[in-house]
């Protein structure tokens, strides 16, 4: 009997965890933690039945193949840290050989972190081209209170960090839109500028773009040097909203006639919808509330829902 307990006892250590809500980055993934978790739980009623534990090693297998996928967690390499302002940081991965993550327009990635033995999930954009060779990038806004910040400021070059994915994304498709009008609010930028960058890479695309990016002040911009590089191309234009700067002065000339103070409020979105060269499709990200608040200011501005899409 004593044999048998031992037995049960190290099958319940191996029987996979339910995941708590802080794990679900609510985000709508397929599959969802919550699916992996059915599937993980069918792998391991299906090995206790035979009694067999080699049933359970693919699992394991699977995540050392350093190939990103939606089912299991992988672990990448830390290759480089880098402080923007001061809670935003950029984190460069290292892929294997030249690897990339083929990530499509707009996809994101999820991350998992174990704080104080709670494991939570967040989802990421990365900024960095999909195609990018042998790396990715990921921009990061950590908050003081923040489980998932607490774990990712501990980060150092050389540690290792399990990824999942990819999901979602944005269906982008060269020169389908006249105009494309991008609503970021601070890190919202990421999703924005894969799309960006494939736009100024391709010759035939010839697609318009607006982009408007809000932050707090001057300083709290990320990526400038990206940012200036890519307003030279003749398709795209980049405007600023900073709602806690009170005048222009301050700011280099090259910003100031493309830079505005205070929030961007309906008056101030129908005014750039308005500049627009074609009629605009509007890509949104940001907090939930700012998402909430442009999709009202366009529903008053009389763009049809059909032409949004919210990351």
């Amino acid at each position: 009997l004593q044999a048998m307990s031992g037995n049960e006892e190290d099958w319940l250590a191996l029987r996979p965890q339910e995941p708590s809500p802080s794990q679900c980055c609510g985000g709508g993934c397929k599959p969802c933690i919550y699916d992996v978790y059915e599937k993980e739980l069918a792998q391991w009623e299906r090995a206790k039945a035979k009694q067999d534990k080699s049933l359970l090693v693919e699992k394991k297998e699977q995540s050392n193949n350093s190939v990103l996928s939606p089912d299991t967690f992988t672990a990448f390499s830390v290759s480089s840290v880098e402080q923007l302002t001061e809670d935003t940081y950029q984190y460069k991965f290292e892929l294997p050989g030249n690897s990339s993550l083929r990530l499509s327009l707009g996809q994101h990635i999820v991350l998992r972190g174990v704080v104080n033995g709670l494991e939570v999930q967040r989802a990421y954009t990365p900024i960095s081209p999909g195609n990018a060779e042998g790396y990715f990038e990921v921009l990061i806004k950590c908050y003081e209170a923040g489980l998932m910040s607490q774990y990712i400021k501990t980060w150092r070059k050389g540690d290792m960090v399990f990824w999942r994915g990819p999901f979602g994304g944005f269906p982008y498709q060269p020169n389908k839109h006249g105009e494309l009008l991008m609503l970021a609010s601070g890190t919202g930028l990421a999703p924005m500028l894969p799309i960006l960058q494939s736009i100024t890479d391709d010759e035939e695309d010839e697609t318009f773009v607006t982009l408007v990016g809000c932050f707090p002040t001057f300083d709290k911009i990320y990526l400038k040097p990206l940012l200036q590089n890519l307003a030279r191309y003749w398709n795209i234009r980049i405007f600023y909203v900073l709602s806690q700067e009170t005048s222009l002065e301050k700011l280099p000339w090259s910003y100031q006639e493309n830079t505005y103070t205070g929030r961007l409020n309906e008056d101030l979105l129908k005014t750039i919808i308005n500049s627009c060269r074609k009629r605009p499709f509007l890509l949104i990200c940001g907090s939930s509330s700012f998402n909430e608040d442009m999709t009202r200011y366009l529903k008053a501005a009389g763009i049809e829902e059909n032409s949004c899409f919210v990351f």
